[in-house]
């Protein structure tokens, strides 16, 4: 496969479990998964409280998963948010990052990603104030990759709307100054791309002075909306010829850690069919590959109202899926009878507090 395809863990709401993480980049690893980053916005001691020290058993834990990590033949990275930390980089604000850095390092981080997004960014010289903390975290981590995710990641006029009128030619300084091995996430002409054109990232290209990483908000169903449904089908509008154009290819996936392979495995088949690549076809043969024949028939039958209809509209559906579903020993039918129980909804408050 000729580009890099790896799993960003950056969603809102409950993260996985350890055993889930492990469990998916087990399944994965082996069709082509080359990287994890660990990024969920529900662990504040890489966001909000970036600069307190992490509770001993998670430390323990994001240690032995980067130990599984390196078994599987799999990068492993961590995504950090020093929350404003370009507002008032000083001495304290060093000395914190040092230690953060620090204890990234003894984990074993091969991926490091600085995660400027979701923070206020209407600064005349914000591109500025950033490359400077990018700077003194690049001569200090060990970490082999470092990426960094800008304040306005996307053409997206909504991020302008939320956090401030973006700085000119903010994208442009960014690119301009940052060292040509360090990458820059992109997750398109929306935060949310339905599809990308060979266009589109050649002139990101040269805004960027390298090619863009890709953030792909598919198949995660975070967020108030979002959270009703299940995203299930087969990627599309990304074209296998899109590989000469990207650095690597990152999914942000969905909150159910199970169903989410099922759109994993048809990415991977989109790159290697290239046009032969069928996406309601690859749907089938990932279905019944992550969850065996007789319950992926069964989803596949409902996939309509699974990932179209939304949770507040399903009404009577709603107690036919749950009679379908419940009795089922599988861990993918339980997420589904979660997911009908609203144990995946994700409120307003969720988001702005993570």
């Amino acid at each position: 496969m000729a580009v890099e395809l790896g799993i960003i863990e950056g969603f809102y709401g409950k993260p996985w479990t350890w055993r889930e993480r492990e469990e998916t980049i087990a399944f994965l690893a082996p069709h082509g998964y080359r990287f994890y980053l660990y990024a969920p916005k529900g662990d504040a001691y890489l966001r909000r409280r970036w600069a307190e020290p992490h509770p001993a058993e998670a430390a323990s834990r994001l240690a032995a998963l980067a130990s599984r990590c390196r078994e599987l033949g799999v990068r492993f990275g961590v995504g950090l948010s020093p929350y404003e930390i370009y507002l008032g980089f000083d001495a304290a604000a060093r000395a914190a990052l040092a230690r953060k850095l620090a204890f990234l390092d003894a984990i074993g981080v091969d991926d490091l990603a600085l995660l400027f997004d979701d923070m206020r960014g209407d600064t005349p010289d914000l591109a500025e104030r950033q490359l400077e903390v990018v700077a003194w975290v690049a001569a200090r981590t060990a970490a082999s990759r470092l990426i960094v995710c800008p304040s306005y990641y996307s053409d997206d006029p909504v991020l302008d709307r939320v956090f401030g009128r973006r700085p000119e030619g903010y994208v442009e300084r960014l690119g301009e100054g940052l060292a040509p091995g360090i990458e820059i996430f992109w997750t398109g002409e929306e935060v949310i791309s339905r599809e990308w054109s060979a266009g589109h990232l050649r002139r990101v290209t040269a805004q960027l002075r390298r090619k863009p990483f890709l953030w792909d908000n598919y198949p995660v169903n975070d967020g108030s909306r979002l959270s009703q449904y299940l995203h299930l089908r087969g990627f599309t509008g990304r074209p296998a010829s899109m590989a000469e154009h990207i650095a690597a290819h990152g999914i942000n996936p969905a909150l159910q850690p199970t169903l989410t392979r099922i759109p994993a495995l048809t990415l991977v088949d989109s790159y290697r069919l290239g046009p032969e690549y069928q996406y309601g076809e690859a749907f089938r043969r990932a279905a019944m590959a992550v969850l065996g024949p007789e319950l992926g028939e069964r989803v596949c039958e409902d996939l309509l109202t699974l990932q179209d209809i939304g949770l507040d509209r399903l009404g009577e559906k709603a107690t036919m899926l749950r009679e379908r579903y419940g009795g089922v020993d599988h861990p993918g039918a339980r997420e589904i009878v979660a997911w009908l129980d609203g144990e995946y909804r994700i409120t307003d408050e969720v988001v702005q507090t993570q």
